[in-house]
């Protein structure tokens, strides 16, 4: 029986990387999925390779506007939604003395206010059916700091974390769970646009299981964080990082 079977979700930054991985797995285990994006583009590329269970739904979710767009298309299509994963996310590698409030700004609203904007809008329908699972993207940065990130970075993927606690206490009571993923380092596009060579032989070498994640792993997790093997599982994050960080 697939796991997801008459489930509707949305996957934030789910053009590419781990979000289409993520939705992709949710689709074989019998999902809807609405694939979001920033990219208009990228997002109907990603709904043609993963066919008819697949919703476009692009849209900006660092902010008000964009995300009432989203969930408008949403509200249309399906009525509702069960699952929300919040993956969007940017990282630039900066040192904290020559960046500036904007840059700062920017990328916390890309990685955090999301969050909170994007799950606020869904938790009405979740609320409605006493069933919900809101699913957010953490980082091994958020225990350990970053290697070669900023540290708005690092800091954005903390909140997280803390962001995820305090939702599951406040939610509970409605049969919604709300569950972290902090991944380590992950081979995608983001990795390759910051990451040195040499520094991603160094990193590896330093991982007990010797690669770097495929965001197939990564997806595997999220499957079983967003099913109901998984109910009884709340305010938790779930480290997938090959032993590179183990606390």
């Amino acid at each position: 029986m697939a796991r997801l079977l008459g489930r509707r979700a949305l996957v934030t930054g789910a053009g590419r990387g781990i979000g289409f991985a993520i939705a992709e797995a949710m689709i074989r285990e019998g999902a809807e999925v609405a694939i979001n994006d920033i990219d208009v583009v990228r997002a109907e590329a990603a709904v043609a390779r993963l066919g008819g269970k697949a919703l476009c739904a692009p849209g900006d979710v660092s902010t008000g506007a964009g995300v009432a767009s989203i969930f408008e298309t949403i509200a249309t299509a399906w009525g509702g939604v069960d699952i929300v994963v919040n993956n969007a996310g940017a990282d630039k590698a900066l040192p904290i003395l020559e960046m500036d409030e904007a840059e700062w700004d920017r990328l916390m609203a890309i990685n955090l206010k999301s969050v909170f904007l994007v799950t606020k809008s869904a938790l009405p329908f979740m609320i409605e059916k006493h069933y919900g699972r809101v699913l957010s993207l953490a980082s091994i940065v958020a225990r350990q700091g970053a290697l070669n990130g900023g540290i708005h970075y690092a800091t954005s993927k903390a909140g997280i974390l803390g962001f995820t606690r305090t939702l599951a206490r406040q939610m509970a009571k409605h049969g919604i769970t709300a569950n972290a993923i902090a991944p380590g380092v992950v081979d995608t596009d983001l990795v390759r646009d910051n990451m040195p060579a040499e520094m991603r032989v160094r990193i590896e070498g330093a991982i007990p299981l010797g690669a770097l994640a495929e965001p197939g792993n990564i997806a595997e997790a999220a499957l079983f964080l967003v099913s109901d093997e998984a109910s009884y599982i709340t305010g938790a994050t779930l480290d997938v990082n090959g032993g590179f960080w183990m606390g």
